[in-house]
């Protein structure tokens, strides 16, 4: 018989705010990253802005490097860097760390994707105006792309509320490590369903909110 009076509530509210909070400063620090890392593979590839084939491959190698490894792995393997930076491998100070490294690569390729489908014929007309590379990247490139630009925000953000939650496995706290500590070890299927429940309205959330900001922003 499932019984949901056994749930501490406040605790399930805490674990939310850990949860959206390790999601907002992650995805700050993953946009602040991975979008000049996007931009830089753009402009350095083939026939594009400023084609250098070597800083190409080589970022290209070490996005597709990070983007391999399994989240959990990554976690695991992090946790001395994590130590230098922030003091701690647990909690939410822990867990951001492993969340920017492990979605910014991730980020980068979507940004430069967006960018790639941009019509080159924008590009073309602003080198035929003499237009600088920095122009071209922040008068241009970014205004065009960003409806794209707010997708690829939109898909970040929900792939790091799901990793914040595999972060409870280390103990990283917010819902993860509620539905782990409870919900699992001490058998409570009414807290694991909560949890659960909570991630799928908060992601729900996301997505309307994300779409919203895409149609506003979409050139008619």
């Amino acid at each position: 018989m499932i019984d949901f009076s056994i749930v501490d509530w406040s605790d399930v509210w805490q674990a939310t705010l850990e949860t959206l909070v390790m999601t907002g400063a992650s995805l700050f620090f993953t946009v602040l990253i991975g979008l000049p890392l996007g931009i830089l593979l753009f402009i350095t590839a083939r026939q594009q802005l400023i084609p250098q084939r070597g800083v190409y491959l080589v970022l290209s190698f070490v996005i597709n490097v990070l983007r391999s490894v399994p989240f959990l792995i990554l976690l695991i393997v992090l946790i001395p860097v994590t130590l230098v930076l922030v003091g701690t491998s647990l909690g939410v100070e822990g867990s951001i760390p492993p969340l920017v490294i492990g979605t910014a690569p991730f980020f980068a390729r979507l940004v430069e994707n967006v960018l790639r489908e941009i019509d080159r014929g924008v590009i073309e007309a602003c080198q035929a105006m003499g237009a600088r590379t920095y122009q071209i990247i922040f008068g241009a490139l970014l205004p065009e792309a960003l409806p794209g630009l707010l997708a690829a925000v939109t898909i970040t953000a929900i792939t790091l509320m799901s990793y914040a939650s595999m972060s409870g496995v280390i103990g990283g706290g917010g819902l993860g490590d509620l539905a782990i500590r409870f919900g699992y070890q001490r058998f409570q299927t009414e807290v694991m369903i909560v949890t659960v429940a909570v991630l799928v309205v908060l992601v729900q959330l996301l997505q309307f909110f994300g779409d919203r900001l895409v149609l506003h922003f979409t050139r008619k």
